[in-house]
């Protein structure tokens, strides 16, 4: 099995990703946010590009849609949440539909749609995606969201992480880029400490959501997989 890294959603290229596999991962928040909506039985996320288009849908039945994201890691106003996964409860979202935009994340979920297949990772499922990724035994590319088109310590690391559990079931074949990323996460397990010193997370401890935080970067607290498919993501 070969392994890939792209390291942000502005560095996707059709020729590295066309016909693959791909698991896309935004830990800090987006993709965190998918996994525990889902977990916590919301029926799909609808993941969009711009706020308008995410309004608009959900104006089909508001009953139904709850409008979720951030810009700039602050709730769009009129929206139901935020990027904040500890909002995405069981009593609010199962169920429903949750439309999404995110600054970075769903951009990346969106350039990537000419793969063959699309996983939606997080550190919180890592275990399990490796565990797919292992059965389907196929070539694969880790494509980190990244923040605002550039190269993010926090999704570079989960990589790292999952690919450390694929590696430890299969024979696989780094690229350069993937071959560091393991090495960044073999040298530093203890994670947080490591992704201090990330934009992205300085920025959301800047807003005083260390509980996002420290609910984002643990590890393997579930067991689903989600997957993007025809413009929706399901677990």
């Amino acid at each position: 099995m070969n392994i890939d890294i792209i390291i942000s959603a502005s560095d996707i290229k059709k020729e590295k990703i066309e016909g693959k596999t791909v698991v896309v991962i935004d830990v800090l928040r987006a993709t965190s946010v998918m996994v525990t909506a889902l977990k916590n039985g919301c029926e799909k996320v609808i993941p969009v590009k711009e706020v308008d288009e995410a309004i608009e849908i959900a104006k089909n039945d508001r009953s139904r849609y709850i409008l979720g994201g951030e810009r700039n890691a602050l709730k769009i106003e009129g929206f139901d949440y935020s990027n904040s996964p500890l909002e995405y409860t069981k009593d609010v979202i199962k169920g429903k539909t949750v439309i999404m935009t995110t600054t970075n994340g769903t951009q990346a979920i969106k350039n990537a749609e000419c793969a063959e297949r699309i996983i939606i990772a997080s550190m919180i499922n890592g275990q399990a995606v490796a565990d797919e990724i292992v059965k389907e035994n196929k070539d694969v590319v880790f494509i980190n969201a990244g923040t605002y088109g550039q190269f993010s310590m926090d999704d570079f690391i989960t990589s790292g992480y999952i690919i450390s559990r694929i590696k430890e079931k299969i024979s696989v074949k780094l690229t350069d880029i993937a071959t560091t990323s393991l090495y960044i996460y073999d040298n530093n397990k203890d994670i947080t400490s490591f992704v201090k010193g990330a934009t992205h997370y300085k920025r959301i401890l800047e807003l005083g959501l260390e509980d996002d935080l420290e609910y984002c970067l643990s590890k393997d607290i579930t067991d689903i997989v989600p997957e993007y498919k025809n413009g929706i993501i399901k677990a």
